[in-house]
């Protein structure tokens, strides 16, 4: 058949010759110019897909592997390019996507999603049939596509010098791919495209999705002649939309078509194919890039799309509401200009144009990384943190994913087990895949298959507004350990049960059985919301049987005599799965019926007061939990857990030594974690090997004001030392610092176990600890604690650090005491501090014998007055001294 020109046809000799020379190269063609349908053909046509050959032959035959975002995408693709070559789909040309496969033994084009491609390289690491792999819509910048294109490019360095790679976008920046791909060249080729006039709201809308794309149609649909696309976020808004605009479209002769990924391929290829009844097409992002649909001259664009990010309220990536960017919303706008001008609604207003972000963040900085860093250790490579990404993630996010896999029980010390080797060859995240199989392995395969899209997918249950949760009349005793027939939603609002998670199971079970409406609790389910999670079951419940009937490691097996599993079907088997796939969420009450617990990790949690979990469960697993502000987080969902079901791989036991702040002791206490949450701890006797003293000076230092511990004693005499290390440095006394009492800590805490203890503990043996003998002496003898008296008594000296010492005696005490007396070997005087027969302080004077000379009669004459018993000589030297003591 002849082919229509497109723009692409003009550089297609170019982009042969580099690729041929270089074997790496950039395109950036805009949209309409026809990459994806052209690129591909033209490099076999070519010969680039013939590889060196084995044994004698001198070349055979490769395959171009064309990688594309989405489903829908890879099988038009396939189909577009078959079409053109006027080929067999299948032969040639062929695609394959999960679950379903178009190729065979012949085919040289193998358009596939991105994730197939990384199962073919998990095994065929070499990708020893590969001859060019085509990365089309890179700029989308899904995770898997970066891994991809790293892995690739490791392949053509390491082992594949003759593997080529051709990446392309519409909205590429070509450089920084260009640059990763060793400097290789790049092209760029213009689009087809039609003036678009654009379109805002005036006034933003409170109306629902699905009502305000109806009033758009409305709208647009009268004034083009060609196709009408609309973008709308899922497949719940299109199957409104459509009910909603029904009688419109059948009054403008309009054939609804709705366009999502989840479609069969014939029904997609009939939405692509040219048709003379004007089509309305409902479609969600998929129709934004890689599928061209000819003759659509209005677009009209919700501005929302689900976007696969982390949800932390599950531990899982999930597909979120979320504003388009810009970019996006410029892509869709185009869609309307590819074979004559067109018109593009936006329903939103300028204004909240001007608010979106210019581009979506890669997923590599918004989804968790665990299923990514699994496939990169499955593939050989064990340090995640040096793999050569294109952009590199949060060193955080590679922690928490390996932190993730390791309690999982898919990775030891980086490297793959059995467990996780299976694991990675399900198309799921870590904790769904671990979920499945021990699901399967426990005998509930279908259970655990529904247990996992109820967690992945948009949850079917809404809040009914009349719920009273008055937690009143609960169920009877028979119902709560693991009964399989449970019926929650027939014993009204106020119930309690093993898990939040399987209520919602079991409601949805009902459902399907009956069709009919169900509530459980304040919740009920909605039932479009309810077939999709179901829909999204059986495919789960397909990968399990792909997956085989081998069995899982971790945890402990159930297991009747004979070794066969006995819990097919019930209720524990589920709970069990729960708990192996939550590994990071198992809490432990901080008290018996406390709604307060403490979550693997430390962080605190609470009970949110609609949850149905007995109050009497110990451990149980937060299913989802949400952060709202506080410093707990609060768990909507939780499941219980037993002790035995806990994997043995991380539960670890040992004797603690801590700090007992309530009883002010050092204590020892056998705990047993799960990973490191305390789910048990006794009393135990103190190690051999442990110093309590150790344990108490680090609890001190941290929550103890040390000054208000320390004895004057030992103040005065670190004073004393202070005061010969300044008069008598050839005494080598060490210097304590500007914190003495935290240096002296641990060693006045060695063999103390508490606080009690410690204080009838001497401090000055610390201290001393740090002098030699002949030190002790000196301070001892050169700065003494107390200095006689000529009245036969003795009195303590004062010492204060950067102050002289101070003697306090009274006057009659000094008669007869010419000079000041001095310590330090003479060098250094006290001051003395001269008391009235009071013992108050008369007078204080460095200079005893100028105090004698000038003062002594000023003061004798103002105190004689009043204390006329005492002695009050005329010449105080030369009088014995009133020996009448007083201490």
């Amino acid at each position: 058949m002849a082919l229509d020109h497109l723009p692409i046809d003009d550089i297609l000799p170019e982009l042969v010759r580099q690729l041929s020379s270089v074997g790496a190269l950039v395109l950036k063609a805009e949209p309409g110019a026809g990459k994806t349908t052209r690129v591909p053909p033209a490099l076999l046509d070519a010969g680039l897909a013939e590889l060196p050959g084995k044994g004698d032959a001198m070349r055979r035959a490769g395959q171009i592997v064309v990688l594309q975002p989405r489903r829908v995408a890879a099988r038009a693709a396939a189909g577009r390019m078959s079409e053109e070559r006027g080929t067999a789909l299948g032969a040639e040309i062929g695609y394959q996507v999960r679950h379903e496969s178009r190729v065979s033994k012949q085919t040289r084009i193998v358009v596939c999603t991105e994730g197939i491609f990384l199962r073919r390289l998990q095994e065929d690491p070499l990708l020893e049939n590969t001859a060019v792999v085509v990365f089309d819509e890179f700029h989308e910048r899904s995770l898997d596509s970066d891994v991809a294109l790293a892995l690739t490019r490791l392949v053509r360095e390491q082992v594949r010098p003759d593997l080529r790679i051709v990446v392309m976008s519409a909205t590429l920046d070509a450089a920084p791919i260009s640059a990763y791909l060793g400097d290789c060249p790049s092209i760029e080729c213009p689009g087809r495209t039609f003036p678009i006039e654009l379109e805002y709201l005036q006034f933003p809308s409170s109306l629902s999705v699905d009502r305000l794309a109806a009033d758009g149609i409305k709208q647009m649909a009268p004034s083009t002649a060609g196709h009408v696309l609309v973008f709308l976020p899922g497949i719940g808004e299109i199957r409104q939309t459509a009910a909603n605009i029904e009688t419109f479209a059948d009054d403008h002769e309009l054939a609804i078509v709705p366009l999502y990924g989840e479609m069969p391929l014939d029904e997609q290829q009939s939405v692509l194919r040219p048709s003379k009844q004007r089509k309305l097409i409902l479609s969600t992002n998929i129709a934004e890039t890689s599928l061209t649909i000819d003759g659509v001259t209005a677009v009209i664009d919700a501005g929302l799309a689900r976007i696969n990010r982390f949800d932390p309220q599950f531990g899982l990536n999930r597909l979120e509401l979320s504003r388009i960017s810009k970019a996006s919303a410029t892509q869709r706008a185009g869609r309307a200009g590819r074979t004559a001008p067109g018109k593009a609604l936006r329903l939103w207003t300028e204004r909240e144009q001007l608010s979106l972000a210019e581009f979506e963040l890669p997923e590599v900085a918004r989804v968790d990384l665990s299923e990514c860093a699994l496939r990169i250790i499955a593939w050989g490579e064990r340090d995640v943190h040096a793999f050569p990404w294109f952009e590199t993630p949060p060193l955080t996010s590679i922690e928490q994913a390996l932190a993730l896999l390791d309690r999982l029980d898919a990775i030891t010390d980086c490297n793959i087990t059995q467990l996780g080797r299976r694991m990675s060859a399900l198309p799921l995240q870590p904790r769904l895949a671990r979920l499945l199989l021990e699901g399967a392995r426990l005998g509930s395969p279908d259970r655990a298959a529904l247990c996992a899209a109820l967690l992945s997918e948009r949850s079917p249950f809404r809040r009914r507004q009349s719920f009273d949760d008055d937690r009143q009349g609960d169920a009877p005793s028979d119902h709560r350990r693991g009964a399989a027939t449970r019926r929650p939603w027939e014993q009204g609002a106020a119930h309690q049960s093993d898990s939040d998670v399987l209520d919602r199971l079991s409601a949805l079970e009902a459902f399907e059985d009956k069709s009919a409406p169900i509530a459980i609790g304040g919740l009920e389910l909605l039932p479009g919301a309810a077939k999709f999670v179901l829909r999204a079951s059986d495919q789960l419940r397909r990968l399990i049987d792909d997956a085989g009937p081998r069995s899982c490691s971790g945890g402990r097996k159930p297991t009747n005599a004979g070794g066969t599993p006995v819990l097919h079907g019930t209720d524990e088997a589920i709970l069990r799965a729960l708990a192996i796939a939550f590994p990071d969420r198992i809490c432990k009450r901080r008290q018996p019926r406390d709604k307060r617990a403490v979550m693997v990790g430390g962080r605190g949690v609470i009970l949110a007061d609609d949850s149905a979990l007995w109050d009497d469960t110990e451990l149980f697993v937060a299913v989802e939990s949400a952060d709202i502000g506080k410093t707990d987080l609060l768990v909507r969902q939780a499941s219980r857990v037993e002790r035995d079901w806990l994997p043995q791989s991380h539960i670890t036991s040992s004797i603690d030594v801590s700090f007992d702040a309530t009883r002010q002791k050092v204590v020892a206490m056998k705990r047993t974690r799960f990973c490191d949450l305390i789910i048990d701890e006794t009393v135990a006797a103190m190690p051999v090997e442990t110093d309590p003293g150790t344990v108490l000076a680090e609890a001190i230092a941290a929550n103890f004001d040390i000054n208000t511990l320390v004895d004057e004693e030992a103040r005065n005499y670190l004073a004393r030392i202070e005061c010969l290390r300044a008069a008598l440095p050839e005494l080598q006394l060490p210097d304590f610092g500007d914190n003495p009492w935290r240096q002296l800590l641990p060693v006045w805490c060695f063999g103390v176990s508490s606080i009690a203890e410690l204080k009838s503990t001497s401090l000055v043996h610390a201290i001393q600890s740090s002098l030699t003998h002949e030190q002790i002496t000196a301070v001892d003898q050169e700065a003494p604690e107390r200095i006689a008296l000529p009245s036969g008594r003795t009195t303590k000296l004062q010492y204060e650090i950067g102050k002289s010492p101070v003697l306090a005696a009274r006057i009659q005490e000094l008669f007869g005491v010419a000079e000041t007396p001095r310590i330090a070997r003479g060098r250094v005087p006290v001051l003395v501090h001269l008391l009235a027969p009071n013992y108050r302080v008369q007078q204080i004077t460095p200079d005893l014998a100028s105090f004698w000379k000038n003062t002594y009669a000023d003061v004798k004459k103002e105190l004689k007055g009043r204390y006329p018993k005492h002695a009050w000589p005329d010449d105080p030297l030369k009088v014995p001294t009133e020996r009448k003591n007083r201490h």
